[in-house]
């Protein structure tokens, strides 16, 4: 049996933990660069903006609706997805962080009624962190994540699903009949796992409800289509294909690039980027205890600016050895910069990736001599405690530059509100 917790409207949410003023208004958080919507408050939804709609579309098309937007604050973000993350877990003995703001429980050995105890978890977190969530249950994860639509259609669209299903809907208490009745209600579109080439091949079919996809030949499926659609399948039909993911696998490719809130022209600012992307990139690969091999690097200018002279191009760094050391990293995306660097251009993008990753427990036995013999890997933990503790950036590379909106590569974030959680002078004062 599992459980999918998952937060509405979660960057909006957490905006509004902070600014109950926000409350019942149309609100939108933008993207890098303040460039497109990604997170919509049910409001802004009902006025017809779009994920991912571009922010000065929705300005011309939406002029007197008073839609408040919002730059992406994903510092606060990532602190509240922790919080929510932690009070989660107690829904069950196990639990597989799915996204930044899902995750799913096992709820194997758990006793009582299941429905009430997601009632009294929702409870928790709303008043515990402020973010309203939905919650949906199956013996299957497939079926959990779709329970999860119901619960949040049948709260945001009443009608769409029978009312005692908004918010929680636990599909493993239903009997078969009324499970029936809410997969036939339920486009084929909206399985987890079936996307819009799959769906559109289904539907070609003559297939269009989660029912009918319930219903279909595993072995038929397997032959005609894929053993991942077959998997769904089964899954819909209650047979535990996906387990859960207790430790997050580790990624064979790490990387950070950002575009710039405005054009680069000098190497100095682009080696500063850099040294920050790198860093980050670095930071990522020590959570899943890992070294690289070889630090890619790439600059180019906007394909979108059709006066300024086109440029792009990357190279790869191999590393004497592999590392997680952030100095090590950055210094040869930094060598690989300035070997692709022309000057000239008015540069719009660049970014670190990380290759050739492998378990930190694959020991390199050659000798390096330019190792003075100290262990560094104390000081990178350090330095990621500090940053969790006080906030991205407050350790870094001194080619990093200084933290802050002067730097001319910084992201173009004009509506930022302030990091409430993790910065002592944003902290809110309460007056009484």
């Amino acid at each position: 049996m599992y459980a999918l917790i998952d937060a509405n409207n979660f960057y909006v949410s957490a905006e509004r933990c902070f600014r109950p003023s926000l409350q019942g208004r149309p609100v939108i958080v933008a993207s890098n660069n303040d460039g497109c919507a990604i997170s919509r408050s049910n409001e802004a939804k009902a006025l017809g903006v779009k994920m991912g709609q571009p922010l000065f579309e929705i300005q011309r098309n939406f002029p007197d609706a008073g839609i408040i937007t919002l730059s992406a604050n994903f510092t606060l973000y990532g602190d509240m997805s922790n919080r929510l993350m932690g009070i989660s877990a107690g829904l069950g003995p196990e639990q597989e962080v799915y996204s930044v703001d899902e995750n799913f429980i096992g709820l194997a050995g758990v006793r009582g009624d299941l429905t009430a105890r997601a009632h009294r978890m929702r409870e928790r977190i709303l008043q515990w962190i402020g973010i309203p969530t939905g919650i949906g249950i199956g013996t299957t994860k497939t079926l959990a994540k779709l329970a999860n639509h119901v619960a949040k259609s049948a709260d945001r669209k009443p009608g769409s699903y029978p009312a005692e299903f908004a918010r929680v809907c636990n599909l493993a208490a239903l009997p078969a009949a009324d499970l029936d009745a809410v997969l036939a209600a339920t486009d084929l579109g909206d399985i987890w796992g079936i996307g819009r080439r799959i769906g559109a091949q289904l539907q070609a079919e003559g297939l269009r409800t989660a029912l009918d996809v319930a219903r279909m030949d595993p072995a038929t499926v397997r032959r005609r289509w894929s053993i991942v659609l077959e998997r769904t399948v089964r899954e819909m039909q209650g047979q535990p294909c996906i387990e859960l993911e207790e430790v997050a696998a580790a990624k064979k490719e790490i990387a950070c690039t950002r575009s710039f809130g405005q054009p680069v022209t000098d190497l100095v600012d682009l080696v500063e980027a850099v040294s920050e992307f790198a860093g980050r990139a670095a930071e990522k690969l020590r959570k899943q205890d890992g070294r690289a091999g070889q630090v890619l690097v790439f600059i180019h200018t906007s394909p979108f600016r059709a006066n300024d002279k086109q440029f792009s191009k990357s190279i790869t760094v191999p590393l004497r050895r592999p590392t997680a050391d952030t100095a090590l990293i950055a210094a040869a995306a930094i060598g690989g910069l300035k070997a692709i660097f022309k000057p000239g251009y008015r540069f719009a993008k660049a970014g670190v990736m990380l290759l050739d990753l492998q378990d930190s427990a694959v020991e390199q036995c050659e000798l390096d001599l330019d190792d003075p013999g100290s262990d560094r890997s104390r000081l990178m933990t350090t330095m990621d405690a500090l940053n969790m503790r006080y906030g991205r950036g407050s350790v870094q590379l001194a080619s990093a530059g200084l933290a802050g909106d002067a730097r001319r590569w910084a992201m173009r974030q004009a509506l930022k509100t302030p990091d409430y959680t993790t910065r002592w002078a944003d902290m809110p004062r309460a007056r009484a």
